[in-house]
């Protein structure tokens, strides 16, 4: 959408599932804050610029008592977006073709209303259209979320864009073009001394495209349009439409300024009780380049702190894997990615070692305290901030509802029909928690393909052994199991 239409058909951009977009997650970010958000189970979704569906089918196939509503400028997404919703046989997902211009309140009312990924790339009547839309279709205690690229930090992306655009329209071929521009950003940056400040950003810049597909940057980079914004304007323009400032899709990570106690106090004498003041002045702190932002209506009684009584409705989970370490008492606590913390805390030990067994369920919360009541884990002023502090870390998170998950590996176990599907074109699948998981493993693509829920081990076994021969009986059945468990883990089996 931040191009002319033909863009978009000519270059595809790459479409994934973003979990910080998930209803689910809106949800308990609204409750945190004290709010009463639309049961997930049983809502509308709408997303704006939704390119190929490949963020609002997972959503659809995991929520079948709720209905999505999709939209795109670009014709040739939104035809594959309907090809896989056919596919799958959903009954619950509209994705069509349209102009924002051109939507209004005849689309009907939504709880939770998505924009992620386009709204620096449109010009002002766009932008303002959206928040209008919001203001028109969101449900009483419905969330938005929109994403943008701020400022202060995103005027370093400006620069190198200005050199890129330079340079990148000299050739026909879109991707050579780009090439071509990557190269010349690279020699304006080696020119430059070893210890120069203009040199570290343009190597910065290099290193963030770098890092991203040749298309998203045909698309984000060399587009035309570009406005990054301050979280403050961005604000007074929803304020506009009777929005509220909920929060971030996140919270701030354990290195941000706004945990100082210094900082907090400064905050406090520039703009007493000023939220939006506050965050801009943090933004500043920050260098700041883009928002996740979550807009309520206005009016709503908005808590900004968290309290016992806000985690308490939601379900808890943790993937962590656990191992000893050195101290007595003392354990190891290791996210996927390679985030680890050492705890002897009787109570976090517990905490942490109980979700990890109930992975990839997460668990009420309620129930969790009194099975833990015995270490000493009780949900006063202590535990909501120990809560707190391992969720700003990634050790746990939340959900208000668990998807259709396995509740176990069964003896003829079944893969979500969409992984199924995404495997047999494509090294990436969707899971059922609506996140990415990537393989390039043949055999364990083709795996995944078989578990329809039909086949039990021996029969596993023989699929594999008629696919792959060379391999030997005794290696396919000793990572049948450790595959089995893998897909378990990451939430690809499905009850």
């Amino acid at each position: 959408m931040p191009a002319p239409l033909d863009l978009y058909d000519a270059v595809a951009y790459p479409s994934h599932p973003y979990p910080d977009t998930h209803p689910d997650h809106l949800a308990v970010i609204a409750t945190l804050h004290g709010l009463t958000p639309p049961p997930i189970h049983h809502c509308r979704v709408l997303e704006v610029a939704c390119n190929e569906g490949a963020n609002l089918i997972p959503m659809a196939c995991a929520l079948p008592n709720s209905e999505f509503v999709g939209f795109d400028l670009a014709a040739l997404p939104v035809q594959r977006a309907q090809q896989r919703i056919q596919d799958l046989g959903l009954t619950n997902i509209r994705i069509f073709q349209s102009d924002i211009l051109n939507i209004g309140a005849g689309i009907g009312q939504f709880d939770y209303i998505l924009a992620h990924g386009f709204y620096a790339w449109v010009p002002l009547p766009v932008r303002l259209h959206l928040l209008a839309l919001c203001e028109q279709l969101l449900t009483p205690n419905g969330v938005a979320f929109v994403s943008y690229n701020a400022l202060p930090g995103s005027h370093l992306r400006t620069l190198a864009r200005d050199i890129l655009q330079f340079k990148a329209h000299e050739h026909p071929d879109p991707i050579q073009g780009i090439a071509d521009s990557l190269a010349f950003l690279q020699f304006i940056a080696h020119e430059r001394p070893a210890d120069d400040t203009y040199r570290r950003i343009l190597e910065d810049q290099l290193q963030r495209i770098g890092k991203r597909a040749p298309q998203v940057t045909f698309h984000d980079e060399l587009a035309g349009q570009y406005h990054p914004i301050h979280f403050h304007e961005f604000m007074q323009q929803a304020h506009e439409f009777g929005l509220e400032y909920l929060s971030e899709s996140t919270l701030p990570p354990p290195n941000d300024p706004v945990y100082s106690a210094d900082t907090q106090a400064t905050l406090q004498d520039l703009a007493p009780n000023d939220i939006v003041r506050q965050e801009q002045i943090l933004d500043f702190l920050r260098a700041r380049t883009y928002r996740e932002t979550l807009l309520c209506r206005a009016g709503l009684p908005l808590s900004r702190s968290f309290s016992a009584g806000s985690f308490r409705p939601l379900l808890i989970g943790s993937c962590v894997t656990s191992s000893p370490a050195a101290a007595p008492g003392a354990f190891t606590f290791t996210l996927p990615g390679g985030i680890r913390m050492e705890s002897n805390h009787p109570a976090v030990v517990a905490l942490l070692q109980t979700l990890e067994a109930a992975w990839p369920q997460c668990l009420p919360l309620s129930d969790l305290v009194q099975q833990l009541a015995s270490t000493g884990f009780t949900l006063d002023d202590q535990a909501v901030t120990l809560l707190t502090r391992l969720t700003v870390a990634k050790m746990i998170e939340w959900r208000t509802l668990n998807p259709p998950l396995a509740p176990a590996i069964s003896a003829q176990p079944m893969a979500s029909a969409l992984s199924r599907l995404q495997a047999a074109a494509s090294l990436t699948v969707t899971t059922l928690l609506h996140t990415s998981w990537t393989f390039d493993d043949p055999l364990v693509r083709h795996f995944l393909q078989l578990l329809d829920g039909t086949r039990d081990r021996p029969a596993l076994l023989l699929a594999l052994q008629r696919a792959f021969p060379e391999k030997s009986p005794d290696e396919l059945t000793s990572g049948i199991e450790a595959t089995l468990t893998a897909f378990y883990r990451a939430g690809l089996l499905q009850a």
